[in-house]
This record gives C-alpha cells, sequence and structure tokens, in this order.
C-alpha cells in the first residue's frame, strides 16, 4: 500500500493513505480504492491551480504594499505580513502536488521538513496576523489614540511586534516541523510525522488545530468586534473597519469545515467513527473541504482591492506602471 501525506493532512499525520485504508495494522483493511484514485487525480489539479492564482494575486499586493507605503502603520504590516503568510502556505503547494501524482516523496528528507515548515508557519501567520488586526483596531477606536504601532512611533517596534506574531506561528509549527521526515519503504519514500509509539502527539495535533485555528481566534474576534461596534458613533467608522471583518468573515467560513473534518478524524483516532463507511466518507470530505480551505489563498488580493477604496486606487496605479501599453489600449479604445 503506498501511504503519503500531502498538505494539510500532514498536521495530525492523516496520510492520503488514511483515505482509503486507515486501519493500517487490520488483517482486512477497508477498500477505499475509489477516494485514493480520486486524490491522485483531483488534489494536483487543484494544488497547480491554486498556486497559480494565488502566487500572483498575493505577488501583487506584495508589490503594491511595499511600493507605495508611505508611513508604517500596523495596518499595513499586518496586511504585509499576511500576504507573506500566503506566500509560505503557497510555496508548499507543488510538491504536495507532485506528491500526490507520483505517490512518493523524492525530494528528500531536508525538503520535507523544510516544505512542512512553510505550510505550517503560512497557515498560523496567517491566522495569528488576523487576530493582531482586530486588537489593534479594537485598541484605536474603543481606547483612542493609542494603537499598538502609533504608540511607539517607531517602524522598528511594528517590526518587533511582527517578530513576535512569526515566533508564535513558528511555536505552533514546531511539533509537526520536528516529527516530519522522510521515510523510506519498500514502495518508494513518504513525508510525514513520525509520531514516537504510544504517545499522544498525533491527538495533540487535532486539538491544537482546532483550538489555535477556530475556537480561540473565534472566540477572540467575536469579543474584540462586539466591544468595537458598541463603541462606533458614526458610518464612517464601520466603513474603517470593514475590510478586517471580512477578512475575518471569509476566513472562518472557508476554513471552518476542514476544522470539523479534522475533528472527526480526531474522534476516529479515538476509537469513534471506524466503520468503512466512515473512513471512506471521511476521506472524501477531507479532499473537498480542503478545496475550500486551499482557495481561500486566491480571495484574499481580491478582498484588498475590492474592499479598500485605498488599496484599489494603489493596485490600478500599480498596474498602469506595470502594463503601461495595456492600459495605453485600453485608453484609446
Amino acid at each position: 500500500m503506498n501511504v503519503f501525506t500531502v498538505s494539510y493532512n500532514h498536521i495530525t499525520d492523516k496520510p492520503y493513505g488514511d483515505y482509503y485504508n486507515y486501519n493500517e495494522d487490520s488483517s482486512a483493511p477497508c477498500n477505499n480504492g475509489t477516494v485514493r484514485d480520486f486524490a491522485q487525480v483531483f488534489l494536483p489539479t487543484l494544488y497547480s491551480m491554486v498556486f497559480i492564482v494565488g502566487f500572483i494575486g498575493n505577488g501583487l499586493v506584495a508589490y503594491v504594499l511595499i511600493k507605495y507605503r508611505e508611513r508604517s502603520n500596523m495596518m499595513d504590516v499586518c496586511l504585509l505580513n499576511l500576504v507573506m503568510s500566503d506566500l509560505l502556505f503557497l510555496f508548499s503547494l507543488p510538491f504536495w502536488a507532485h506528491y500526490a501524482a507520483m505517490n512518493q516523496w523524492i525530494f528528500g528528507n531536508f525538503m520535507c521538513k523544510a516544505v512542512t515548515s512553510f505550510y505550517m508557519l503560512g497557515f498560523y501567520g496567517r491566522i495569528f496576523f488576523m487576530i493582531l488586526m482586530m486588537v489593534d483596531y479594537y485598541v484605536v477606536i474603543v481606547h483612542a489614540h493609542a494603537s499598538l504601532f502609533s504608540q511607539h512611533h517607531s517602524a522598528k517596534s511594528g517590526m518587533a511586534v511582527a517578530a513576535f506574531m512569526w515566533l508564535l506561528s513558528l511555536m505552533a509549527s514546531l511539533p509537526i516541523m520536528i516529527f516530519s521526515e522522510e521515510k523510506k519503504e519498500s514502495n518508494g519514500s513518504t513525508c510525514k510525522p513520525e509520531y514516537p509509539p504510544d504517545t499522544y502527539w498525533r491527538q495533540f495535533g487535532y486539538i491544537e488545530l482546532n483550538i489555535l485555528s477556530l475556537i480561540l481566534p473565534l472566540l477572540i474576534m467575536v469579543f474584540y468586534y462586539s466591544q468595537i461596534i458598541y463603541t462606533l458613533k458614526s458610518q464612517k467608522k464601520h466603513k474603517a473597519i470593514r475590510l478586517i471583518l471580512v477578512l475575518i468573515i471569509v476566513f472562518f467560513v472557508f476554513w471552518t469545515p476542514y476544522n470539523v473534518v479534522t475533528f472527526l478524524y480526531l474522534l476516529h483516532h479515538t476509537g469513534h467513527l471506524q466503520s468503512c463507511e466512515w473512513q471512506q466518507n471521511l476521506g472524501l470530505s477531507m479532499q473537498w473541504v480542503e478545496t475550500i480551505a486551499f482557495s481561500h489563498c486566491c480571495l484574499n488580493p481580491i478582498i484588498y482591492t475590492f474592499v479598500s477604496k485605498r488599496f484599489r486606487t494603489l493596485f490600478v496605479k500599480a498596474l498602469k506602471e506595470l502594463f503601461p501599453g495595456c492600459f495605453k489600449h485600453a485608453e484609446q479604445n
């Protein structure tokens, strides 16, 4: 049996082998070949599309934020680091696409750890910087003129806060980064976490994912946003926080289904949902919720452009500078 891990299933040692044969120690494993065959064709195509669209969109956003920054503020610092998180995440997808298509890992142990690290840092970085944006908005609106950034009047302070958020992302990612390794087997190599026997690291991965990527951010953002809404008095200020609200809503809409299926995998590992039918349904469900979750990387640039008037103006300005011939032709017509 080819057992291999691709993308976010990597987090909790859910190899795509799990999709069609989770009971590796069973004498009569479930036959989920249909799920495996579907994953081998569907996932490389999906990852490739998300990588191309997401890389172009986030690359343009990064260009705008860097080229047209007038002064440093926490909003721009968070947006730039959100883009960096998406780019780290996207960088891993071509490797996972090849892994899914070929049924084996050919890039070596160093790249196994490196690609996993990029993936994990990108995922948790995105969550923590959205939380930071919400906290800063709360301080600015509820405690006026006390922005986490303007309070210190220094670009170095903003960089220090960003560095701290990346440190939190590293700490959250560390268990998977440490245990992930290439393992050579009779039918090829795999790249997945190799947990010590008789430990709870796998279950810890499921619980950590649900808490840090869903429960904790949801509680924090609901609390702070309710305080902001209570404080706001004018429609103008409502518009000022529209971008972060849309980013948060879209994030939870696209990633909550994945967290739900991950929780069901936790139940599976604790002795529940053991039937072959459940295993097959979980495998198919994971592929579809991954499709939804990974597409989120492509949406952030669209959100920045259409929700923020300032960013939309700068984005059009950047396109005119990058592709002057196209805009001159359009204006002539």
